[in-house]
Parts: structure tokens; C-alpha cells; sequence
């Protein structure tokens, strides 16, 4: 496997780094001395994503700031010193879009940790941009009510990430994306102008809606220093199924059958593929079904009336000429292995190295032609390629992992190249979560037309004129060679 790609030449890195150190003092001045970290020893959390990736940065001068004060402080001094500034939250993302330059300061949002009172009436919660999602899941549960949004990586991600990736999660079939959630936003502004975007109210038409603009911005435009999320009742239970069927229409009419016969109740289905559900073989977790079907269904439902276990039930019963087979959790522990199955297959799939992995949105009525149409162009080049694909159906996101075979890495760029280009062709994005950063920038054209790309930078230009917000992430910046 080759070595990871680093941001800088390493004498350019040296020279980046005497530059900004400069800096260090004046924003010492602003959070205090211990909250600005240098040196050559900063930790790992800082240069590169929590899962890994190509790409290892150099963190020169961590800053980080305590209050949105703070932040817009921080901001000013920057801009006007025209010093890039590259913003993290947990790390949680895999197109290493917080991972530094070595001429960059990162500006890190874990000290902005303050969670509002919830408001029972209201159905809502605030939170600084460095609560982590865990923490305010937790925090609402004790009122009776739940995040609506929920990921694998809830114990690092932030609420900060969330908003500025618009991150989806596994409940996405059942409550839509963070974008879903949001009622307000208090954001910083490169120039260091503190806005506190919309109301909390449901309803408020009150001229242009400026929070979208920076919700799955990726911090590109401003910094979300705190969020005003939407809450929603806490289900009384859960119940769920695993189940076999034989392909992706069979599951679509399973998906179907489940939101007719229970609106609003359904929050997760996710399916796996066959060669994904066999990396489980050996680890320990316990299997939900045997091995050896061609497609695997994880159904969840909320239960919030007395019927609604049974109206599952039968539903399932209805279509068992549909499933091959099936387990039924028939109790809370029983969803919790089926999750356990589901959730360990990420991180098995990781250790195929190397492998290249793809978050992408199909629709699903094209899926099956899509995959078959990536596999068949792979093959022409790599005969004994892998794919390993699991998603979540009902919102037509799906995870590709791409095992060629090789050892290096250095034929990447060509597997991107037909994945992404397969998936256009389909009526897809190349990014169904985590967003654009820095690995998916040269192939955005594959989603997005001329005319919206065009839109985005001046968007850009007019909220970032000097480019000091996370620069050469989702958009280039800089002269062609930078590209």
C-alpha cells in the first residue's frame, strides 16, 4: 500500500509553518494559552479524518476557541491577515475536508460545547457546534423526546459536522436529513460577523431562508457555532426484522408494503448484499440468517400504538412469499444483534486493503443496472475485482467498497472515474453523505451542472472574497497548478 498523500512538499510544509506560527501569539490573545496547540507532535485527530484516509495533513497552530465570540474573533484576525483556516468538528467525514495544509490554522469547535434547556412546547433544543450527537441524544432522551438524526459515529460526530455535511444517518428513510431539523443557526462569517440565521418558529417566510445556505456547506461559506434543533416524541418501542429476499425489486416491494401499512412508522431499511453479509463469517457476531441469500433487509419500525407491533407482523406474514427467509426481533435485544450484524460490516469491509469506497446515491429503481454496469466496466480492467455494497434502500444511498486486487493505490483515480461515472449516467450523486471536501472535488461536475457550479462560486466569492474559509474544499481555489 502506498503512503498516504501529504498536503505540501515538505520544504513548502517547513516554510507554511514558520509563516503561521507568527500568528500563534495574537491568537493566544483571544482563547487563552492553552487552547492554541503547536508543534510538530499535535495529535492524529487533528491531520486526518477518525476513519482514515489518503490524505494526512500538517497541523501547524490548532485554535480553539470557547465561545462564538471567540470564533468570530478568530475569523477577523484571519481574514485580515489573509490566513486560510480550516474548520473541524469530530472528523467523522471521509473526504478529508477538515484535514489541514500545512499553511492553514485549524480552527477545531470541540470547547463549543454548550446544550441548551430544551423547550417541551416547542419540540426543541440548542447546542454549540461541538456537542456530539451522542451527548444530545442523550440529553433530549431524558425529556421524553429523541434527535431525530442518528449515525455510526455518533459519539464523535458533532452538531457543528452534522449541519455543515447535512449529515443523513440510518434514520433517514423515517425523519430526512439533519437540513430536516434545523429551525436556526448561529453562524460566523469569515469577516468575523456573528448572524444568527432564521427564527425558531415552524413557520417563518420572512424574505430568503439564509441558514440553507450554509447547511451542507461544508464550511465553505461561515462557521455554525450553534444549531436550534427540531425534537420528536421518543417511540414507546422498536420492533424490526432481518430478511432474505432475492433482489432489489423484491425489497423495494417490501419497502412499499411497510409504508403503506405503516406510515410514518418505518425508520430504517438497510440492505446488504451478499458478498458484503459474508465478511461477518468468522468475526464472532451473530448472524441474524444464514449466509447464501442473494439480498439482506434490515426493517425497523417505531411503535407508538398498541397495533402497531401486529400491523409489522402481518405485513411481513402478507409477503412471506417474497422472503426467503426471516428472523423477527422478538425482543429489544433481538434489534439490537440485527444493528450489531448491520453496523459491524463497515469495519470488517476496511480491512480488505487496499480497497476504494464509495458513499453514493443511485435511484433505486436503477440500482441493479447501475451495480451491474460498475462491475462489468471494473472487470475489464481488474478480472478479480470485488464489490461489496450495503446502504440504505429507502433513501437510494448505497456504499460501494471496490476491491481490485492490487496492492497500491495508485490506479484510484480510475476506479473513481467509472463508479462516478456509472452513477451519473443512472441519475445519481457522487455523495450521498460527508459531502465533497477535498476527494470528491474534481469529479463534482459529474452531479452538478456548468450553471450551478458557476452559482456556487459566486456564492463563494461573495461570502469568502479572499478565500480564508476552508480553501480548495468542494470548489477549487488558486491558480491551475493548485487544482
Amino acid at each position: 500500500m502506498t503512503a498516504p498523500t501529504p498536503l505540501r512538499p515538505d520544504g513548502a510544509a517547513r516554510d507554511a509553518e514558520r509563516t503561521i506560527a507568527a500568528h500563534a501569539d495574537v491568537l493566544r490573545l483571544i482563547v487563552g494559552d492553552s487552547h492554541v496547540l503547536t508543534g510538530p507532535d499535535l495529535p492524529v485527530r487533528y491531520t486526518q479524518d477518525l476513519w482514515g484516509s489518503d490524505r494526512v495533513g500538517v497541523a501547524s497552530v490548532v485554535v480553539r476557541p470557547g465561545t462564538p465570540e471567540e470564533v468570530a474573533l478568530v475569523l477577523r484576525y484571519c481574514h485580515d491577515q489573509r490566513q486560510p483556516v480550516v474548520v473541524q468538528g469530530g472528523m467523522t467525514g471521509l473526504v478529508s475536508g477538515g484535514v489541514p495544509a500545512a499553511d492553514e490554522v485549524v480552527l477545531s469547535t470541540e470547547r463549543l460545547t454548550s446544550v441548551g434547556a430544551v423547550d417541551g412546547a416547542a419540540g426543541t433544543v440548542s447546542a454549540g457546534a461541538g456537542v456530539t450527537l451522542a451527548a444530545l441524544q442523550e440529553h433530549a432522551a431524558a425529556h421524553g423526546l429523541m434527535v431525530p438524526i442518528d449515525l455510526a459515529s455518533k459519539d464523535s460526530a458533532t452538531i457543528g459536522g452534522c449541519v455543515a455535511t447535512n449529515a443523513g444517518g440510518v434514520n433517514v428513510v423515517g425523519y430526512g436529513m439533519t437540513r430536516s431539523h434545523v429551525r436556526s443557526l448561529q453562524v460566523a462569517l469569515c469577516d468575523g460577523t456573528l448572524l444568527e440565521l432564521s427564527t425558531d418558529l415552524v413557520k417563518d417566510n420572512a424574505g430568503y431562508d439564509l441558514k440553507q445556505l450554509f447547511i451542507g456547506s461544508e464550511g465553505t461559506l461561515g462557521v455554525v457555532t450553534s444549531a436550534v434543533l427540531a425534537l420528536r416524541p421518543a417511540p414507546t418501542g422498536r420492533t424490526g426484522a432481518f430478511c432474505a429476499v432475492a433482489d432489489v425489486d423484491a425489497a423495494l416491494r417490501l419497502l412499499g408494503a411497510l409504508r403503506s401499512r405503516m406510515p410514518g412508522a418505518l425508520t430504517a431499511f438497510e440492505v446488504v448484499w451478499a458478498d458484503a453479509y459474508a465478511v461477518l463469517d468468522g468475526t464472532g457476531v451473530r448472524l441474524p440468517l444464514p449466509q447464501g441469500h442473494p439480498l439482506y433487509v434490515l426493517a425497523e419500525c417505531q411503535t407508538t400504538r398498541p397495533d402497531d407491533e401486529a400491523a409489522f407482523f402481518a405485513c411481513l406474514d402478507e409477503l412471506s412469499g417474497e422472503l426467503l427467509d426471516s428472523a423477527v426481533a422478538s425482543s429489544p435485544a433481538d434489534l439490537k444483534a440485527f444493528w450489531q450484524a448491520r453496523e459491524r460490516i463497515p469495519s470488517e469491509v476496511l480491512r480488505m486493503q487496499p480497497l476504494f469506497g464509495f458513499d453514493v446515491s443511485v435511484p433505486a429503481r436503477e440500482l441493479t443496472d447501475c451495480l451491474a454496469g460498475i462491475g462489468e466496466r471494473l472487470r475489464e480492467e481488474w478480472p478479480g475485482v470485488r464489490l461489496l455494497v450495503f446502504g440504505h434502500l429507502g433513501d437510494d444511498n448505497v456504499h460501494i467498497a471496490v476491491a481490485t486486487g492490487e496492492r497500491t493505490r495508485e490506479r484510484k483515480a480510475e476506479v473513481e472515474h467509472i463508479v462516478y461515472q456509472a452513477v451519473s449516467a443512472c441519475g445519481g450523486s457522487i455523495s450521498a453523505e460527508h459531502g465533497i471536501g477535498f476527494e470528491k472535488r474534481a469529479f463534482l461536475g459529474y452531479t452538478r451542472s456548468a450553471g450551478e457550479l458557476e452559482l456556487m462560486r459566486t456564492l463563494k466569492a461573495a461570502l469568502d472574497p479572499r478565500g480564508v474559509l476552508n480553501r480548495g474544499r468542494v470548489l477549487p481555489w488558486g491558480t491551475e497548478e493548485e487544482r
